[in-house]
């Protein structure tokens, strides 16, 4: 190579002789005698500058971590750098007194279960279409609780410190828990601050899922599939804002139950991943479609909880918000399965056509055992993160204290008892 000075092809050599004289050169020698080794000088400093620019960012996120006002940012700058999925360990420090950190940390199952378990949601959650349903609920224009849903499941299958608040009900939207702040009827108000596991499974009736399906079935004619589809941006337009509701009303759990895990539920899909035909005046691009549309929403209600769980855990603060995913869980045993475990359209009357009950298309208590699973799932995994909780809360909590909660500070059988 000319630019080595006539000596091609013998970089071996170059690097043997350079060490030898060394020694017999003077300062003012040196840059003379450097020159024949300029370009793998150059080719070494490379791995260098990346040295130093990987000491530069640590000292950076050292520096950046002493800082209490840069920590959120930072925080989603790291996640983002690690693809989303925030450290395993705990951040160092960012201050003298956070050496003796204020919260506990705990394995999931522990951060589940030392206080009150609060259910809320809709129909899903409730139960409603699984039967054995408790009396007082089971009315027209009632909650329709029953004793096969998951929140009675999973209550059973742990050893919460304090008790199960049931109060899922049918028909309520995520509007309905904002609107019912301040009221006996609230669901949200059930939440007290030593609540330590909340589960939400809410939204469909927000998106008016029930009424999209009626579209779609009762139609004129019957094999007019564009009536089906053609909801698609009135649908669009209600995702968008039951994302707002959503982030308000994770909030508010959040706000009243500072140390909770709080899980929110996504929806099972209704038709089979392949639908084999028909059902009755769904085609199999309806049913696909319906899927989708599913499948969308329960990606809208992920990503919201994750957004709210990013600035919880960004914050240092304690409690948790987890997505649950139950899009699979009734695979192989949807609506049109031999074995369904979702229940098909009711028919009315003969000559009444088909109508769609509020139970139809609802999990039965086969379904909701298998939502359950994915519940316990989460419960016994946890987050791809740590968990933590109040030193204080978990030093005062006992068990006369976790009943006096129980119901929230609005329970009209609290207000019978007081007076």
């Amino acid at each position: 190579m000319p630019a080595r000075g006539d000596e091609p092809d013998k970089p071996e050599e170059i690097s043997e002789k350079a060490p030898e004289q060394a020694p017999e050169e003077s300062p003012e020698e040196a840059p003379a005698a450097e020159e024949p080794e300029a370009a793998p000088s150059r080719r070494r400093r490379g791995p260098r500058i990346a040295a130093l620019v990987s000491v530069a960012m640590v000292l950076v996120l050292v520096a950046a971590l002493a800082v209490p006002s840069s920590r959120e940012g930072l925080q989603s700058l790291w996640c983002g750098v690690v693809g989303g999925v925030c450290p395993e360990d705990e951040l160092p420090p960012i201050s003298e007194e956070e050496e003796t950190d204020w919260r506990v940390r705990l394995a999931p199952e522990e951060a589940a279960l030392w206080g009150n378990y609060v259910a809320l949601g809709d129909s899903y959650s409730s139960g409603d279409g699984a039967g054995d349903y408790d009396p007082e609920t089971a009315v027209k224009g009632g909650c329709w609780r029953s004793q096969n849903a998951y929140p009675r499941i999973i209550e059973e299958e742990f050893a919460f410190a304090g008790t199960l608040a049931f109060y899922a009900c049918s028909s309520h939207k995520g509007s309905d828990l904002l609107g019912e702040i301040g009221t006996p009827e609230s669901q949200l108000e059930r939440v007290t601050e030593h609540t330590s596991l909340v589960t939400l499974g809410i939204g469909g009736n927000d998106l008016g899922f029930i009424p999209v399906l009626r579209t779609c079935i009762v139609r004129m004619p019957l094999l007019d599939s564009g009536v089906c589809t053609e909801q698609d941006g009135d649908i669009e337009k209600r995702m968008d804002k039951f994302e707002e509701t959503l982030t308000t009303v994770l909030e508010e759990i959040r706000d009243r139950a500072p140390d909770a895990r709080v899980l929110v539920l996504g929806y099972p899909r209704m038709f089979p991943e392949e639908p084999p035909t028909m059902y009755y005046t769904l085609t199999v691009g309806d049913q696909l479609w319906l899927n989708e549309v599913a499948e969308e929403f329960n990606d809208r209600i992920r990503d919201v909880a994750y957004r709210v769980d990013g600035r919880v855990y960004g914050s240092r603060s304690t409690g948790s918000v987890e997505y649950v995913n139950t899009f699979s869980a009734l695979s192989g045993h949807e609506v049109s399965a031999e074995d369904a475990w979702l229940n098909g359209i009711v028919l009315g009357p003969f000559g009444g056509g088909l109508r769609v009950d509020r139970a139809s298309f609802h999990p039965t208590a086969q379904g909701q055992l298998s939502i359950a699973d994915r519940v316990r799932g989460q419960i016994e995994e946890g987050p791809e993160r740590v968990l933590h909780v109040s030193r204080e809360t978990l030093e005062r909590v006992d068990e006369e204290l976790l009943l006096s909660e129980l119901g929230g500070p609005l329970d009209p059988v609290r207000e019978t008892d007081a007076s």
